[in-house]
């Protein structure tokens, strides 16, 4: 048989080889390197820019080739994504193993690869808890299996035997899993990979044996439902993490014992910026400094939303379901609404904004010379998040958004997306983020037209293809209305988020039956943007928090400087010097502490400046400048101390 390969040459081998045969073939180091092998896509076979075989399907490395078909080794190298995912879904079915070895009676689920590494839920034995101090004893039980270098070796059985070994082994989540395949997909046989006593339903693929997978970490545990239902069965899942080198290894333990220094809701608690209560589960409350920060970035939202014409309105927080009916959202996110009742008719309390403005447009008169009409709305929202889903500001049950709608003629359209963009990037660039941008095209749940799907997702395209701006596709992620573009930042820790999105949408108008009179004095539909740029203010905040670390920018910090008497008979001048700082946020330590101690609260505190004052700059009418981490830097005069707070950073 022929076998092509990557770099365009092609293999001789005898029928029948496997992916192994083509490796040692090729030379003995690929032998001993190769984890799987790739099946390419024979389309993409030109392409050699590293992209080209990401649709590629990944195959146990001892299965048949097939003649003329492309073919790609794979092997641990540094960034190849399908290797992370193999050697992670091998250490899964080794923990899963040294588990059931260490805790008889354990009942085992579903174990797959995730973004960052991996993990397995368990079902424990009465009376067994466990917690990361059982991580060293599990890892070491792990060790040994992976020394072993015990064989992956895939078996087919029959759905009725494996269900029947199931039921003797007594793992009822496995039988289920295989009824569900066989009820849903009318499967006959169903894959089985052993790997030393341990026996895993599993479609695949593997590396040849556990001994690939040494460089792993178990990095926590949480609960989790089976299935994600809050009515099944709570099971403990254990997360883990492999990397093909220790090294790798070693630097993502780096970056999350970072991420973890920084996370906002340890920062939160000790800047005093939010706090959570049970009294009102996913909901934050809002300390003075943390209020202020809400504040400022409402603020900037507002200022920068006059500036390009956009008008603050404010609409009802509960509405009868009908507005959701007509929007579409009472099917597609009535589980995520708080629904309640009154006078026999069921009302909801808004989780979006966007019905709500469809209203508001449709209660008042417009004509062509109106539009565009640009609302916003940093409107209080509610969406009925699971509690086992919260986390601190990244996900909560009670938000606000920088929302924004437009309401606009087709010739307006592609302006206004323009302007929706470049509102976005003026506004990251306020934080010193750098942007990527997706372009995410119809679901495959949607309502209206395909033709509407058809103008939106062209018009979205010709935008940024208009602007120059580089985009990547996301198939099938689209709001249920419209496709998006949404864009994406990555953090100080290297962390992708998406921050704005900006819709297009032609089937609200059509659903609320908007119009407008046109130069014909002829009805018209106006189209439809949704746009929000920092998302929900909450999620934001828990952004900035761990990007910075804490430490604002001087314009953004709750507190932009502190004054630091040395003594008590400075206080008056402390007092002076903050009033004189009028307009700036400036607390004064008046505590009778020594300015050692004092300085030191206030570096912990992370307050960008802070103002020593004695006999000196009493006496000269100045202060004795430091910097968060940077120390002194000199005196300066009020009217200087007023130009550096003033300066962005």
């Amino acid at each position: 048989m022929r076998v092509p390969l990557p770099d365009g040459s092609v293999r001789e081998l005898p029928d029948g080889s496997t992916g192994a045969d083509l490796a040692a073939d090729i030379g003995p180091g690929l032998a001993r390197a190769a984890l799987a092998i790739r099946v390419l896509d024979e389309s993409k076979t030109e392409q050699r820019d590293g992209t080209a075989y990401d649709d590629g399907r990944i195959v146990d490395l001892d299965a048949p080739l097939t003649d003329g078909q492309p073919i790609e080794i794979l092997t641990a190298k540094a960034g190849d994504g399908d290797a992370l995912k193999l050697l992670r879904h091998d250490i899964a079915h080794v923990l899963a193993e040294s588990v059931l070895e260490l805790y008889p009676g354990t009942k085992v689920s579903i174990g797959p690869p995730i973004a960052d590494g991996f993990y397995y839920d368990f079902d424990f034995p009465e009376g067994v808890t466990i917690n990361e101090d059982d991580f060293p004893k599990i890892e070491a039980q792990m060790k040994k299996h992976v020394k072993a270098a015990e064989p992956f070796v895939r078996t087919e059985e029959t759905t009725a035997e494996a269900i029947d070994r199931y039921l003797r082994e007594d793992q009822p989540y496995k039988v289920e899993l295989i009824e569900d395949l066989v009820t849903n997909q009318g499967v006959k046989t169903v894959g089985i990979y052993t790997n030393g006593e341990f026996k895993d339903l599993c479609r695949g693929p593997h590396a040849p044996d556990t001994g690939r997978a040494k460089a792993f970490k178990l990095t926590s545990v949480a609960g989790a439902y089976w299935r994600g239902d809050a009515n099944r069965q709570m099971l403990t899942r254990i997360y883990g993490t492999a990397f093909a080198t220790k090294d790798e290894l070693k630097e993502h333990l780096e970056r999350l014992e970072e991420a973890r220094k920084r996370d906002h809701r340890r920062l939160g608690r000790e800047l005093g910026l939010f706090a959570f209560s049970e009294t009102a589960t996913g909901s934050a409350f809002w300390l003075p400094h943390g209020t202020q920060l809400f504040n400022t970035l409402v603020g900037l939202s507002r200022e920068m939303g006059e500036q390009r014409g956009y008008t603050e309105v404010k609409t009802p927080q509960l509405f009868d379901s009908q507005l959701w009916k007509t929007s579409g959202h009472w099917d597609k996110y009535r589980d995520n609404m708080f629904v309640t009742e009154s006078e026999g008719k069921q009302l909801a309390l808004k989780p979006m904004n966007c019905p709500g403005h469809c209203q508001l447009y449709k209660l008042q008169k417009f004509s062509y010379r109106d539009l565009p009409v640009r609302y916003s709305e940093p409107g209080l929202l509610h969406r009925n998040e699971l509690s086992g889903t919260l986390h601190g500001l990244m996900r909560v049950r009670h938000f606000a958004q920088d929302d924004a709608h437009i309401f606009c003629t087709e010739d307006q359209l592609q302006d206004e997306v323009t302007a929706a963009l470049e509102f976005a990037f003026a506004t990251y660039r306020m934080f010193g983020f750098d942007v990527e941008v997706e372009l995410s095209t119809r679901p495959e749940q949607r309502i209206g037209a395909e033709e509407l799907w058809d103008r939106s997702e062209a018009a979205l395209e010709a935008a940024l293809q208009a602007n120059d701006l580089e985009y990547r596709v996301n198939e099938g992620d689209g709001a249920f209305y419209g496709p998006k573009i949404d864009l994406h930042m990555r953090d100080s820790l290297g962390r992708s988020w998406q921050l704005g999105t900006v819709q297009l949408d032609y089937n609200f108008p059509e659903r609320f039956e908007l119009t407008y009179t046109g130069a014909d004095n002829v009805e018209h539909r106006p189209v439809m943007i949704h746009r929000a740029l920092m998302g929900s203010y909450e999620r934001f905040i828990g952004i900035l928090i761990e990007h910075y670390g804490g430490d604002f920018p001087a314009w953004l910090a709750p507190v932009q400087a502190i004054v630091l008497p040395v003594s008590d008979r400075h206080i008056d001048y402390a007092n002076e010097l903050k009033a004189q700082l009028s307009g700036f946020r400036v607390e004064v330590d008046h505590r009778t502490e020594s300015i050692g101690r004092k300085i030191r609260d206030a570096e912990l505190r992370k307050i960008p400046y802070m103002l020593v004052v004695g006999d000196r700059e009493v006496e000269e009418r100045t202060a004795s400048v430091r910097r968060h981490k940077e120390g002194d830097q000199g005196a300066l005069s009020v009217e200087a101390l007023k130009e550096q707070l003033s300066q962005p950073e």
